[in-house]
């Protein structure tokens, strides 16, 4: 009789649960399992574990029907019967709300509280123990979380529709455009790298740090990048790069860009500019919706290539690296950006 073990790593779930288990009777069934698998007949099983021929297929019925946990023995006495299923449905369930949402003074979960729940609920009496080792199978893990926001902008439907009637209306004649400026800091914002194991790179930071700063647009029907550079994140900035869309789409009826709420982009003099310029138009995103604006993906691409771990240890150094990159970037997202090699003048 030839076993065959259920996945490859069965044979690693045998052996690591003969280290821990202490029970003899156990010890012999997982025995005869993996002496089975190994090509062992159940004959010269029965001999070397002095066991009868019977209680060998009894055990490979038990497994083959139930996994390693078929070969466990049972506890004596009545054997009780959790109800798991109705369990792991009110488990799901309170994850959805907060303690303190009924009462407790905990902010989180813990596995204690949650067999307090469960035992009140169904009038048990499970040990935190057990729930802690039921969780994983039910796909509950511990995770850190991740901050949100519950602001909500009254306005967002409305403006989501006007930024998707004037995307539907791009054309020569009416150009959309995604913009948005970007912090250059030449201190290198650190990432991942490849890495010998045991092993950490070291990233040599200038330490004074500088700031540059770009304001950037991108065509959402073409893909071309157009940008400007300045010393200072502000209106000057801004209109700096209108006053470039204006030259390079001077033949454009309507300009259209796609900005977010920061303050530049409303101050007066952004104002009184647009009022002598009525050709361009400004649909503002609603707030904290930064994946509206797709020139976020343009400036996550730039730090990836050029910013994180950077070696440059003057502005002028990082600022030659970011222009080559925002000038062959075009048509963006095309994928290349980040495997040409700087050209040096």
């Amino acid at each position: 009789m030839m076993l065959t073990l259920r996945d490859r790593s069965e044979r690693h779930r045998i052996t690591k649960k003969l280290h821990k288990t202490k029970d003899k009777d156990e010890v012999r069934r997982l025995t005869a399992i993996r002496l089975l698998a190994e090509g062992h007949t159940v004959t010269s099983v029965s001999r070397l574990l002095a066991a009868a021929r019977s209680s060998i297929n009894r055990w490979v019925t038990w497994y083959t029907e139930s996994g390693l946990e078929g070969l466990e023995s049972s506890t004596r006495g009545r054997t009780s019967r959790l109800p798991f299923v109705e369990i792991a449905a009110l488990l799901k369930t309170l994850l959805q709300f907060s303690p303190q949402d009924i009462g407790y003074q905990r902010s989180r979960w813990s596995t204690e509280l949650m067999a307090i729940e469960v035992n009140r609920f169904f009038d048990l009496k499970v040990h935190s123990s057990t729930l802690r080792r039921w969780l994983p199978k039910l796909g509950i893990v511990w995770r850190r979380a991740a901050p949100t926001l519950h602001i909500r902008d009254p306005h967002k439907a409305e403006k989501l529709a006007r930024i998707r009637e004037a995307l539907e209306k791009c054309s020569v004649d009416h150009p959309v455009f995604y913009e948005d400026e970007v912090d250059i800091h030449l201190n290198p914002k650190l990432g991942a790298d490849w890495v010998e194991r045991g092993k950490q790179k070291r990233v040599a930071t200038p330490g004074k740090n500088e700031k540059h700063y770009l304001a950037g647009s991108l065509h959402a029907g073409t893909g071309r990048v157009s940008y400007v550079a300045g010393a200072s994140k502000d209106s000057d900035l801004f209109l700096s790069m209108l006053k470039l869309l204006k030259r390079q789409y001077r033949r454009a009826k309507s300009i259209t860009l796609i900005v977010d709420n920061y303050i530049i982009h409303k101050s007066k003099k952004t104002q009184r500019w647009l009022a002598k310029n009525p050709k361009f138009v400004l649909l503002f995103q609603p707030v904290y919706s930064p994946w509206v604006n797709k020139i976020e993906q343009l400036w996550h691409a730039l730090h990836e290539t050029i910013t994180r771990n950077h070696r440059c240890k003057h502005m002028w150094q990082l600022i030659r690296r970011v222009k080559f990159f925002m000038n062959n970037a075009s048509p963006f997202p095309g994928g290349g950006h980040g495997l040409q090699k700087v050209e040096h003048n």
